[in-house]
Order: C-alpha cells, then structure tokens, then sequence
C-alpha cells in the first residue's frame, strides 16, 4: 500500500507561480513511477507530469510543457511539481499519482495507477 498526500494548492493570479508538494509513505515507495493528474470541473482526467521509478527522464503533458517542472526527493519521500507561467485554463484539482509495476509505455495513463491522494485545488485568476 502507498499513501499519498497533496499540499500546496490555492489562488493564484495568472502569470503567477505555485509549487505542489506530494508526500508518500508505504510500502516500497522509492520504488514507485509517480504522476500529477488534473481535472477540471465536467472534463476528463488529464496528464501533467510524471518520473518513471528510474527517475532520470521527466515526461510533460503538451499543455504544460515549459512550464511546469517534476521532481522527486527520495530522502524525503516526496514528489514535486513546480508551475510557472500560470494560465486560467490550468484551473483543476490536482492528483499525485503513484504506481509499483507501472510500465513505460502507460506512464501518461491515469488508469494505470492504483494509488491516489486526495487532490488539491489550483485557481488561476485572470
């Protein structure tokens, strides 16, 4: 079992900057590939970001690219998601997202996952 949870959502102007933080505990959790979710009121689950369990190579949904940035401290157990440049569209309850036999090719699939927190909520203002 993998427990997640999201901190550092809330209100920002558009252009602004906001960090989200996720921290795991459980089971293996270094070992896990970890994501960022979003989903806005009536549309469906969209990718954001997520590092494969190996870590080296980011993957980015095509509308944030750029924009936001993934990291990971393992010390710390946490994931990370830094976004810049904030636009009203990107308004949406964010998820962390973490897997342990996730494989490469269903990284940017939410239905690939089986543990979620419980989501923070973003607003950009404009």
């Amino acid at each position: 079992q993998v427990q997640l949870v999201e901190t550092g959502g809330g209100l920002v102007q558009a252009g602004g900057s906001l960090r989200l933080s996720c921290s795991a505990s459980g089971q293996s959790v270094s070992r896990a590939s970890m994501g960022w979710f979003r989903q806005a009121p009536g549309k469906e689950r969209e990718f954001v970001a997520a590092l494969f369990r190996t870590g080296y190579n980011p993957f980015y949904g095509d509308s944030v690219k750029g924009r936001f940035t993934i990291s990971r401290d393992n010390a710390k157990n946490t994931l990370y998601l830094q976004m810049n440049s904030l636009k009203p569209e990107d308004t949406a309850v964010y998820y962390c997202a973490a897997d342990l036999r996730l494989i490469y090719s269903d990284i940017r699939r939410h239905a690939a996952y089986d543990y979620w927190g419980q989501g923070t909520q973003v607003t950009v203002s404009s």
